[in-house]
């Protein structure tokens, strides 16, 4: 196939299947990423910015597309969505209390995933599997089902004194990641962790904090022809064209012969992208 057209970047959705189907936002339909395995791909920075959320031109993005008055002023900007045990609701603080209920006061799980190595994290239940697809996870396991957000964070912590919260990017995209016996983790941690736990259920309720014991490990599987043996990851602010043989697709980026590009990161910047 062969493409031209200019769009503003968004993150790429996706799909469980045997590989991962990508897609990319674009007007009112979507772009079949997958298809350009093979192909070689470029993206030309125009030096348009528009923000990801209210659309305005700016000259900076932040927190991964938005505007700066967008950035000091959504809940979804807020410190606490990076690091859910600090969320202020409880304390009537929240930016914007009806996007917290909507968003943070619902069901959310501790999962454990195998990225670069075993890691911890939390996502809201409609999140799953996309929250591990987005992270480049080759193996996810749910722990626990909680009644919210920051209940989950308090949980996250807990478990961050003994396994990994954060994903080592450069290692996910080189691809070499050794199968992990999540459920044989998981009951370790939760082992080690009880006492902390059971004071959890204490304080919230036994029903707010639940072990979800019947999950079964998803194991997932990305479009890939071959990984990069050295990273180099294209920055377009700095370059702004970025083009090469597009060999794969992981997480939320594109791994090309000539370096590997986040799509994610750079959302609202507008390029002309090209398929040949």
């Amino acid at each position: 196939m062969s493409f031209n057209e200019t769009l503003h970047l968004r993150k790429m959705t996706v799909e469980l299947a045997s590989p991962v189907r990508y897609t990319l936002p674009f007007q009112d339909a979507s772009l079949q990423v997958n298809d350009w395995l093979g192909q070689r791909v470029a993206l030309k920075f125009n030096g348009v910015i528009h923000c990801v959320h209210c659309d305005r031109l700016t000259r900076k993005s932040f927190n991964q597309g938005y505007c700066y008055p967008c950035f000091i002023r959504l809940a979804q900007c807020d410190k606490c969505i990076v690091s859910p045990e600090k969320c202020h609701y409880h304390e009537g603080t929240c930016r914007e209390p009806e996007w917290g209920e909507q968003h943070c006061m619902r069901r959310h799980y501790v999962y454990l995933a195998n990225s670069s190595g075993v890691k911890v994290g939390i996502t809201r239940e409609e999140n799953i599997p996309s929250r591990w697809i987005d992270q480049g996870a080759v193996q996810a396991l749910p722990m626990l089902a909680v009644d919210s957000r920051y209940q989950s964070g308090l949980a996250e912590v807990v478990f961050k004194g003994h396994v990994a919260d954060k994903t080592n990017w450069r290692v996910m995209l080189k691809g070499d990641i050794s199968p992990q016996p999540l459920k044989t983790r998981r009951d370790e941690l939760l082992d080690a962790c009880r006492a902390e736990l059971l004071q959890l259920q204490e304080r919230f309720g036994l029903q707010a904090i639940q072990e979800v014991a019947a999950a079964e490990a998803v194991d997932i599987e990305y479009p890939v022809l071959q990984y990069p043996s050295k990273i180099v990851s294209h920055n377009l602010d700095k370059t702004p064209l970025v083009e090469g043989v597009l060999q794969g697709i992981k997480g939320q980026y594109l791994i090309m012969d000539t370096g590997v590009f986040n799509v994610r990161k750079f959302g609202g910047y507008e390029v002309d992208l090209t398929v040949t």
